[in-house]
């Protein structure tokens, strides 16, 4: 048994024992009107927001611009009247993104729209210059086939990513099905083979050596798909998977245009120039904390929370600055409504989360010993759009509470409860634990568009969602703090 485990199994010999069972309970609506006056009538969350976005900026993992909103942050819930803190958790190497040219040479001259991937070398400022070359390498013996031609060249290795554009004329829904079709049929070829567990190894050990094992090939670098329409890019990477091969974004519209030039035999080249740098060392990061304490039952805790990180494109607003001041503008309306929940409620700006909720996951390591104690977590990172409900996590047992929770705000847009699971923030850190945990469904308002790319910025923000987000995260997490009970745990998984 691991000693996380362990700790986990004594934290929770205290914790009620049903599972998957939520006798009922009385949700007390006190104070949810008085909160709700202090979300919509003395805001301060757009304020909040334009500083964070426009004197501190984009927030990259290991950035000095990250320490000065954790700085930032902890002064915030200070002057609220709550007490903060920072809370360190190991993250890996820093990488700072340096200048980068691009430019089509053949078969005519024009500029390239081009960020490098993050986590990935540059070219040391040299110019590189070289044909684009597709290849499709999954396996030492497609690398040993293609060496010829990747060598000296700027590498496409992906086919061209699933765009759908609604408003754009160049794909009908005929077109859309044909190309969805084709990249299915690709996935199944690769797919087809020997699928033994020892051939997944195989093809796993390959995945993490291929960087190194192209860079030794000679390949002057990869093309990554923007994977957005109109010229917006996708913006990704981690310090765990540091490529030694220089990787450049580009717009999903260029890369289907050297797609097309090089299926024609137009030879395309490519002329990169790169200046990126990479730590040497492992660094901390911080996870900001603001608390206010329980009146009655202190030890036990709601956590309300968002990702502070952000990619550094633009200045990370939607992902997931707007969020992030959202949960300090529910600590705020809590503390100056003067009501005082019988639980601790502990607000929580994670750091590292888009390298793989790493600053999410240290924290819940880091007290996993106060696992039973958590009465819930509430995450929200879907951007700048309002609050509609609630997905379950798959804890149907829930239903009835979240609508008795969502009650007092439905009248502000925030009233459907699902069992849909979701993915991809940091309320999954917690569900291995047993804690309950959830990320709000929000409106949309473009995410899908905004998130990771050049156009992550300020004015995509919505004062009247924000106010409503920090609004239902108020009431949500006081209601939550004054139940007479604990919740029910979940499973408990390793």
């Amino acid at each position: 048994m691991s000693p996380r485990k362990y700790s986990l199994v004594l934290a929770l010999l205290a914790a009620p024992l049903a599972v998957n069972t939520a006798p009922a309970q009385q949700v007390d609506t006190t104070g949810a009107g008085r909160l709700i006056t202090q979300a919509m009538d003395h805001s301060e969350v757009m304020a909040n927001l334009r500083h964070l976005s426009d004197a501190i900026g984009p927030r990259l993992s290991g950035s000095p611009a990250m320490r000065r909103a954790n700085d930032w942050g902890a002064e915030r819930f200070r002057s609220y009247g709550l007490t903060a803190s920072l809370e360190a958790f190991p993250f890996g190497v820093t990488w700072t993104r340096g200048p980068i040219s691009a430019r089509l040479v053949a078969p005519f001259e024009r500029p390239v729209i081009a960020y490098s991937w993050a986590w990935t070398v540059g070219t040391g400022g040299q110019l590189r210059t070289g044909p684009i070359v597709r290849a499709d390498i999954n396996s030492p013996e497609s690398l040993a086939a293609s060496r010829d031609r990747i060598r000296g060249a700027w590498v496409m290795l992906n086919d061209p990513a699933f765009v759908w554009n609604p408003d754009g004329p160049a794909m009908t829904a005929a077109d859309s099905a044909d190309r969805r079709a084709a990249l299915e049929r690709r996935r199944a070829e690769r797919a087809a083979g020997d699928t033994s567990a020892a051939a997944r190894e195989r093809a796993r050990q390959f995945s993490a050596d291929r960087n190194q094992l192209l860079a030794d090939a000679g390949v002057l670098g990869v093309i990554t798909d923007g994977g957005k329409e109109h010229t917006l890019l996708t913006m990704s990477g981690s310090p765990f998977r540091v490529s030694p091969l220089p990787n450049i974004v580009v717009p999903h519209e260029d890369f289907l245009m050297f797609s097309r030039q090089v299926e024609a035999g137009l030879a395309p080249r490519l002329a990169v120039s790169i200046e990126n740098t990479i730590g040497t060392a492992p660094v901390e990061q911080w996870n900001t904390i603001g608390e206010i304490r329980g009146s009655e039952k202190p030890d036990e805790v709601v956590i309300v929370g968002a990702h502070y990180d952000s990619w550094d494109l633009s200045q990370g607003v939607t992902d997931n600055g707007a969020s992030s001041m959202a949960v300090l503008e529910a600590a705020r309306i809590i503390q100056a409504s003067g009501l005082r929940p019988k639980r601790t409620i502990r607000f929580i700006l994670f750091g590292g989360e888009e390298q793989g909720l790493i600053g999410s996951r240290a924290y819940a390591e880091q007290h996993a010993s106060e696992a039973a104690k958590v009465q819930a977590v509430l995450v929200l990172d879907n951007g700048t759009g309002a609050i509609t409900g609630q997905a379950l996590q798959g804890r149907t047992e829930f239903e009835q509470l979240w609508k008795d929770l969502l009650a007092p705000v439905a009248s502000l847009g925030a009233s459907n409860v699902r069992p849909n699971n979701k993915g991809g923030t940091d309320h999954l850190a917690f569900v291995p634990y047993g804690i309950p945990a959830f990320n709000y469904d929000q409106i949309s308002r473009g995410y899908d568009h905004t998130h990771h790319s050049q156009s992550d910025s300020y004015d995509k923000a919505v004062e009247g969602d924000l106010k409503q987000a920090a609004a239902v995260m108020a009431v949500n997490a006081y209601m939550l703090a004054n139940l007479e009970d604990l919740l029910p745990r979940g499973e408990i998984r390793d």
